[in-house]
């Protein structure tokens, strides 16, 4: 087991002790992997935070993102429960460097089908569908996926739990569409207090590991798990992306009309304070 999880995890036990009893332990593959995704995308039924990200290449050169973060939930309360695979929608207002200032990205996430996608580019007030095929390509240029901004539908894999420890499952997930993504598999671990994905390895069809994804910091706000510190590295390239959270809050008030087409060129800042 690698020496970051111990650290990440000493406090974020420490932390979230009265969490434990709320969610019931998990021995299969799915149910496991349904907790997670709950845990890292379904907290609550809105969230907002201020995000800066850091992209560094290959030769330590730096750049920097700052935006805001809104979520919305649109799931049945049978959804939201049992698997947490309900609707969502996503909101992301960038506010910093100039060059991107304005961007925006909005993501309509449906359980039964691709989700909506749309980028709005300020400097040539144009709103971009981002098609299906290009989920799995990089997000404003860092080393993240637009999927992975809004989350990887669990129905689109086929997973097997490989192996578990006293703190760790570990979980392999097998794409059900191989031709439809980059990587043959995926291995996430699991921590069995918090339910949250420390680490996820992404492995090519050479079983060569080509991508990782730690969470580095949990903290817990209003009673949640939450992570506030991530990194996702590409291996291949040598460039790596920081993601950190501040001022999170799931205790607001969203209207479903914000997560429209219309505030993509009217960003709705009251919403940021």
């Amino acid at each position: 087991m690698k020496c970051f999880k111990d650290v990440a995890i000493a406090a974020c036990c420490t932390l979230l002790a009265g969490t434990a009893s709320a969610v019931a332990p998990a021995r299969t593959a799915e149910t496991i992997m349904e907790q997670a995704h709950h845990v890292m995308l379904y907290q609550g039924e809105m969230k907002r935070a201020s995000v800066r990200m850091t992209i560094t290449d290959a030769n330590g050169n730096e750049r920097k993102r700052q935006f805001y973060s809104l979520r919305l939930d649109k799931p049945s309360p049978e959804q939201r429960e049992d698997r947490g695979t309900g609707g969502q929608y996503f909101y992301l207002y960038f506010r910093r460097p100039g060059d991107i200032k304005r961007t925006a990205f909005l993501v309509h996430k449906h359980p039964d089908r691709d989700d909506d996608r749309w980028l709005y580019l300020p400097d040539l007030d144009l709103v971009k569908r981002i098609a299906a095929g290009d989920k799995r390509t990089s997000f404003v240029g860092s080393t993240f996926f637009y999927e992975d901004i809004s989350g990887r539908s669990l129905d689109e894999d086929r997973h097997e739990l490989v192996s578990e420890d006293d703190t760790y499952f570990v979980i392999k997930s097998t794409p059900l569409e191989p031709d439809d993504v980059e990587f043959a598999y995926y291995k996430t671990w699991i921590h069995k207090t918090t339910f949250i994905p420390v680490q996820i390895e992404y492995f090519d069809d050479q079983g060569e590991k080509y991508r990782l994804c730690e969470n580095k910091q949990v903290d817990t706000i209003e009673g949640k798990p939450t992570v506030v510190r991530g990194v996702m590295h590409d291996l291949r390239r040598g460039e790596s992306t920081l993601i950190e959270s501040s001022r999170v809050t799931y205790d607001l008030d969203l209207p479903e009309g914000v997560f429209t087409e219309r505030y993509l060129r009217n960003p709705p800042t009251s919403y940021f304070r």
